[in-house]
């Protein structure tokens, strides 16, 4: 049983102090279950890549054409080459001019593993601008060009 002795004080109003406590722990528990839960949405999603938006680019007047055929044989412009020899007749090609864009066109059933090797081929022979050539959808490309734009920065690069 209770008493209360003396005093006039009236103890009985309104507290007027949050209690924090339960908020609190509602975070940490929030927050350990975001630790848990990020690591498992960062896993492998396969991905259907869309068809290119960007309106056509100029081409160059020879424009040096490396393909990849569905059996993974590679072709320089029409004729085929052997991957040991793709250095030495890029060389002949572009006349030893490693600035010279290579394009690279693969079969869609081409596996992307094998478009990485024959890229890294390229790159160790020195070539580092490789354009993908890829199917164009004219829709898309007159929706892409006719939304405004932002105007570069001043003073800004453009990458290539």
């Amino acid at each position: 049983m209770a008493v209360k002795l003396g005093g006039d004080d009236d103890d009985s109003g309104e507290v007027s102090e949050i209690n924090v406590t339960p908020f609190i722990d509602v975070m940490l528990v929030l927050l350990i279950i975001f630790m848990v839960a990020a690591p498992l949405s960062t896993v492998d999603v396969p991905v259907d890549l869309p068809t290119s938006n960007a309106p056509p680019q100029d081409r160059p007047d020879e424009p040096v054409y490396l393909t990849i055929q569905e059996d993974l044989s590679l072709s320089l412009g029409e004729a085929p080459v052997a991957r040991e020899e793709l250095a030495s007749r890029l060389d002949a090609t572009t006349q030893q001019n490693r600035d010279e864009r290579i394009f690279l066109r693969a079969d869609g059933s081409v596996p992307y593993s094998d478009i990485m090797d024959v890229m890294n081929a390229l790159r160790s022979a020195g070539y580092l601008k490789i354009g993908l050539v890829g199917l164009e959808d004219p829709a898309r490309a007159e929706a892409a060009s006719a939304r405004p734009t932002a105007d570069p920065a001043p003073g800004g690069t453009e990458q290539q």
